[in-house]
C-alpha cells in the first residue's frame, strides 16, 4: 500500500508541536542573551548621553565681548564693563565653559560659522549708562545682551543663553552692591535704591537667526538621522534580497515560499556585486529624502546641489560600510551594524545635545562616529551658508576615510574567507518522493 501523499505528490513530513519545541532551553538561549544584552546596552547608550547634561559640561565654547569704552569711575582702575568681565570668567565653574574674549564682529564671525554656542556683549556706553542711573541721570537702564545661536541645536543655544543670562545677572548683582554703598544711594528714595540693587537689564536675542521652517534648530538632525537611516534600510535590505535571488537564503512574503536555485559565486564577488547596488539605489533613495523633506514638507535648506551630493556620499559611506559588516560578520551583521550606524551615532552626534555635555566617552565617539560627521556637514550646509569656516572640510574627509575604511575591512574580509575555502554554497533541498 503506498504511503499517504500531499497533493503536489510528496510525501507528509513530521510535524512539529509548538509546545514541546517550547520545553528545550536550547531553544531559548540564543535570543534571550542577544536580546538582553541589546536591550541593557541601548539604554545604557542612549541615558547614559543625556542624563546630566549640566553635571556634564566641559568647555562649551561661548563668546564675551567686552565693548566698554568708558572711563574707570572714580577711584577705580577698570571700567565697569572689564570688572563685569573679570567678574564673568571668575565666576564660571572651573573646566565647563571655553570663554572666546573677542570683538564684537569676531562675535559675529564665529556665531555665524556654528563655533561658538552663544555670546555675552556689554556695550561701548555700558560705564556711562551705569555712572548716569548712579547720578539720576540715566533715561533707560543700563542693557547686556545674550546671543543665541540656535543653528548649533536648541539645547546647546538654550544652555549656554542660560550661562550667559546667570553671568550677567551675578554682574549686575555685583554692581548694585557698589552703587548702593555709595554715598548718593543712601539719599534715594526706596525705589530708586531698588533699581540701584539690580541695576542691569538683560536682554536675549538671536545672533545667527534661521529659517521658521528648520525645526528650531533640529531638522539638521533629523535631515542627517533620515540620511543614516535610509543608507542602512536600504543596504540591508540589498544584501537579503541578493542573497535570496542568488539562492543561499530563502525567501517568504506571507503564506509564499521560494527557494531559487543556488548560484556558484565567492564571497568576494557577491560583496562586489552588493556594494554596486547600493551605490546606485541611493542614488534615489537620496533623492526621495531631498525631495520629502524640501519640495513636499517645505524644510529650509540652500545650496541644494551641494547638499545632494554631500547626502549622496554619506550615505554611501554608510551603506559600504553595512555590506562590510554584513560580509564579515554574516547573520550578526545586522545588529553589529546597528550598533556601529545608531546605537553608538545617535548619543553621540553633538546635534541635539552638544558633545561639550557628555561624558567624555561619548565625546571620544564623536571623533570618528559617521552620524557626528554627517550631522556637522548637513548643519553648516543648512544654517550657515556651507562655510568653508564652518567645518566641512572635516565632514567630507571623515566621510571619505570611512568609505575607505569599509571597502579595505570588506574586501579583506571576504577574500580571507575565500581564500580559506569557507563557501557559501549551500544545496537546494530536494523534494522528497512519494513510496511507490
Amino acid at each position: 500500500m503506498a504511503s499517504p501523499t500531499t497533493p503536489s505528490g510528496r510525501a507528509p513530513g513530521p510535524t512539529a508541536r509548538a509546545g514541546s519545541l517550547l520545553r528545550h532551553p536550547k531553544l531559548w538561549i540564543a535570543p534571550s542573551v542577544l536580546a538582553g544584552l541589546v536591550a541593557l546596552l541601548l539604554s545604557l547608550l542612549y541615558m547614559g548621553g543625556i542624563i546630566d547634561p549640566n553635571g556634564n559640561l566641559h568647555r562649551l565654547p561661548v563668546a564675551l565681548v567686552d565693548a566698554d569704552t568708558g572711563a574707570p569711575p572714580p577711584g577705580q582702575q577698570k571700567n565697569l564693563g572689564a570688572q563685569v568681565t573679570a567678574s564673568v570668567l571668575g565666576g564660571s565653574p572651573a573646566g565647563s565653559v571655553n570663554w572666546h574674549q573677542v570683538t564684537q564682529d569676531r562675535a559675529q564671525e564665529l556665531l555665524a560659522s556654528g563655533k561658538i554656542y552663544g555670546a555675552l556683549v556689554i556695550p561701548a556706553d555700558f560705564t556711562a549708562a551705569v555712572t548716569a542711573l548712579a547720578a539720576g541721570q540715566a533715561k533707560a537702564r543700563p542693557t547686556i545682551t545674550v546671543l543665541t545661536n540656535p543653528g548649533v541645536g536648541s539645547l546647546g543655544s538654550s544652555m549656554a543663553a542660560q550661562i550667559n543670562q546667570g553671568a550677567a545677572r551675578a554682574a549686575s548683582l555685583g554692581i548694585g552692591k557698589q552703587l548702593t554703598a555709595s554715598p548718593a544711594a543712601a539719599a534715594a528714595d526706596p525705589a530708586a535704591r531698588l533699581l540701584l540693587a539690580d541695576p542691569v537689564a538683560v536682554t536675549t536675542q538671536a545672533g545667527h537667526p534661521i529659517g521658521a521652517h528648520s525645526g528650531l534648530g533640529l531638522s539638521a538632525f533629523y535631515y542627517t538621522l533620515l540620511l543614516v537611516l535610509s543608507a542602512f534600510i536600504t543596504a540591508n535590505l540589498i544584501h537579503s534580497g541578493v542573497d535570496t535571488a542568488l539562492g543561499y537564503a530563502d525567501g517568504e512574503i506571507g503564506p509564499w515560499h521560494t527557494r531559487r536555485p543556488t548560484v556558484p559565486i565567492g564571497r568576494t564577488q557577491t560583496l562586489v556585486l552588493k556594494m554596486v547596488m547600493t551605490a546606485g539605489i541611493l542614488v534615489l533613495t537620496t533623492t526621495l529624502v531631498m525631495v520629502a523633506c524640501i519640495a513636499v514638507l517645505g524644510m529650509d535648506a540652500s545650496h541644494l546641489p551641494l547638499l545632494w551630493i554631500f547626502s549622496y556620499c554619506a550615505c554611501l559611506a554608510v551603506g559600504l560600510g553595512v555590506q562590510a559588516i554584513n560580509a564579515a560578520f554574516g547573520s550578526l551583521g545586522q545588529l553589529v551594524s546597528m550598533f556601529v550606524f545608531i546605537a553608538l551615532a545617535l548619543p553621540s552626534s553633538g546635534a541635539t545635545i552638544p558633545l561639550e555635555a557628555v561624558p567624555s566617552f561619548y565625546r571620544f565617539l564623536g571623533t570618528f562616529e559617521p552620524m557626528r560627521q554627517v550631522s556637522g556637514g548637513v548643519r553648516d550646509a543648512l544654517y550657515f551658508d556651507a562655510r568653508a569656516d564652518a567645518g566641512p572640510a572635516r565632514a567630507w574627509t571623515m566621510i571619505a576615510v570611512g568609505a575607505v575604511v569599509a571597502l579595505v575591512f570588506g574586501f579583506a574580509m571576504a577574500h580571507y574567507y575565500d581564500r580559506k575555502g569557507f563557501k557559501r554554497l549551500t544545496p537546494q533541498p530536494q523534494p522528497v518522493e512519494a513510496a511507490p
